[in-house]
């Protein structure tokens, strides 16, 4: 009977740990945005699920079922109906094409020659593609193809990123019911790797997912769904699309503006004066005073989180993970940023330390 050396004995074990780690590595990766996702909307939403669990006796099933329903109204359904009004857009904008093409573009209303530096070319322009049928219809093929194959590309985009989400609702649901043990597997998982200082980390790293989720996404979220009524109270057309892209905006520093200010002009050159002030004042006192007093508010009961850090985390999240990297983005990047800093602080106490006790 043939004696391994125990030495030879540890490097198989090591080796076959490391090679089912990678294969279980392998195995999660395509899921991975959205069981990240899940982890932290079920953290950051804990104290709801919590109260849930006492006003049902204890019961953590049926609190977690209704934890999961609440999420998925507020966090899925929200985007669903975005991808179904993406899609009427689409057929919405070809109808106008095709009405276009039969009858030809209208004449250049009288305020287009009085815009400043350009309006006279601009009328002039303009006539000439009304009056000009062959030369409207290659204008028009140029500006169709590119923007036809954006919004089926962002359909396409958005409609991964619904399923995403919808997937991470229900893995969220096990997370709710699992999560006290998950938690402590968490907790002392860390302390055997990290030592004492495990627990500071892990409250560094909750602080500053509560305030990245409340402060920088869910002001983003009141930012949309408060621009878009206010859109749709004014009559302003795609109102639900203007409300998303202000959204998304919201992540770019005095971004939110383009887009109710913009809508606001359209309504003053329609000869809307009133719903045009109307929008301005809704943008200005509302939507943008949310992103001013809510935000800083939020953060600094967390923690700080410097602007261009989530903008980058908004883009870079895009284009790592899709669309869930919008919510998903900013988090990483902000509890990344804060145990850099943890780290940058220790290593300052250290070396601070002697210097103290010579004095």
């Amino acid at each position: 009977m043939m004696v391994f050396n125990p030495s030879v004995e540890r490097i198989l074990g090591t080796g076959a740990l490391v090679l089912l780690g990678l294969g279980c590595i392998v195995v999660l990766w395509p899921f991975l945005s959205s069981l990240t996702w899940a982890a932290v909307l079920c953290f950051s939403t804990w104290p709801i699920y919590t109260w849930w669990e006492r006003l049902l006796g204890g019961r953590r099933t049926p609190a977690a079922l209704l934890m999961t329903l609440l999420v998925a109204a507020v966090v899925v359904a929200p985007f669903a109906i975005l991808v179904a009004t993406l899609a009427d857009s689409v057929a919405i904008v070809a109808h106008t094409v095709n009405s276009l093409l039969e009858r030809g573009p209208p004449t250049p209303p009288g305020w287009v020659a009085k815009i400043p530096l350009i309006g006279e070319r601009l009328a002039l322009y303009w006539q000439g593609l009304a009056y000009n049928a062959p030369a409207f219809l290659v204008e028009l093929t140029k500006l169709v193809r590119p923007a036809t194959d954006i919004a089926v590309a962002s359909g396409a985009v958005l409609g991964v990123g619904l399923l995403e989400l919808a997937l991470s609702v229900f893995i969220a649901f096990f997370f709710y019911r699992y999560g006290r043990q998950m938690a402590a597997s968490v907790r002392g998982s860390s302390e055997r790797i990290g030592g004492p200082r495990a627990r500071h980390l892990l409250s560094v790293v909750s602080s500053t997912v509560t305030g990245v989720v409340y402060g920088v996404i869910g002001t983003a979220i009141a930012q949309g769904l408060l621009a878009g009524l206010g859109f749709w109270i004014a009559g302003v057309p795609q109102a639900l699309l203007l409300g998303f892209l202000t959204f998304l905006l919201s992540f770019i520093p005095a971004a939110p503006p383009l887009v109710w200010g913009s809508a606001s002009l359209w309504l003053f050159f329609q000869g809307e004066v009133a719903w045009g002030i109307f929008v301005a004042a809704w943008g200005l006192l509302l939507v943008s005073s949310i992103d001013n007093v809510l935000r800083p508010y939020l953060l600094t009961q967390a923690n700080s989180l410097p602007v261009l850090l989530s903008f980058f985390g908004f883009l870079g999240g895009i284009l790592a993970f899709g669309f869930i990297g919008v919510f998903l983005g900013p988090v990483l990047l902000a509890v990344g940023y804060s145990l850099f800093l943890e780290w940058q602080a220790a290593g300052n106490r250290h070396s601070g330390a002697p210097r103290d006790q010579s004095s």
